[in-house]
């Protein structure tokens, strides 16, 4: 039996369109701290890419779709698709980036299509009061949600366990990366990475689908 995760993703739209609401297109507005940090985070997914710049980016919970400005800013010409569960944001993406064939914008959480590659940002942090076991089905169900819409591969990064305690935030989730990279090596196959080195209170995880 499928299980009805719309209360988690009420929560989250309502939560991030109230940061869009107060923040602005900003870093702050996807609840991120600053901007540099959400340049070093976004950069943590080209190594997806594998220097393909013709491949298609499907975005899950892209915000006002700064990682489309990442991508072209780092050469990137493949169609981009953007998923989010605030229409505010989505709104606001279609009004800083346009649509065109190359660039296109809904509001879901579980894509009608697939591209090359899958990546999802900052979706599995904020918990709010929602219950542990709860939110944990919620990620692994969105993980699988990933993997579908990758065809050659997905990624997605999470605030870590291993982060300092006092300065961790009681609203947020934080995963345990160990945990999380057997997951994804057990269920995903043995293309997996994850990726810790890059001085923020988080990991990415990089899988890539076998021929």
């Amino acid at each position: 039996m499928t299980r009805d995760f719309s209360p988690i993703l009420a929560h989250a739209a309502s939560y991030y369109a109230s940061r869009l609401a107060q923040h602005g297109a900003t870093p702050q507005g996807v609840d991120w701290n600053g901007a540099e940090s959400h340049e070093r985070r976004h950069a943590q997914f080209l190594r997806l890419l594998a220097a393909d710049p013709d491949a298609s980016v499907l975005d899950l919970g892209c915000g006002f779709g700064d990682f489309l400005r990442f991508l072209r800013a780092s050469g990137h010409r493949g169609r981009f698709i953007g998923y989010d569960v605030a229409a505010s944001m989505i709104e606001k993406a279609r009004a800083l980036y346009g649509e065109d064939h190359d660039r296109q914008w809904h509001v879901g959480a579980r894509p009608a299509e697939a591209a090359d590659f899958a990546v999802a940002s900052g979706i599995f942090n904020v918990r709010g009061d929602i219950p542990e076991d709860d939110w944990r089905a919620y990620v692994r169900d969105t993980i699988d949600i990933l993997a579908s819409a990758g065809r050659r591969g997905f990624a997605f990064n999470a605030l870590s366990l291993s982060s300092d305690p006092d300065r961790r935030r009681a609203n947020l989730n934080y995963a345990d990366p160990a945990a999380m990279l057997g997951h994804c090596l057990s269920r995903y196959g043995r293309s997996v990475a994850l990726l810790q080195d890059y001085g923020l209170y988080e990991f990415t995880v990089i899988v890539r689908h076998q021929p």
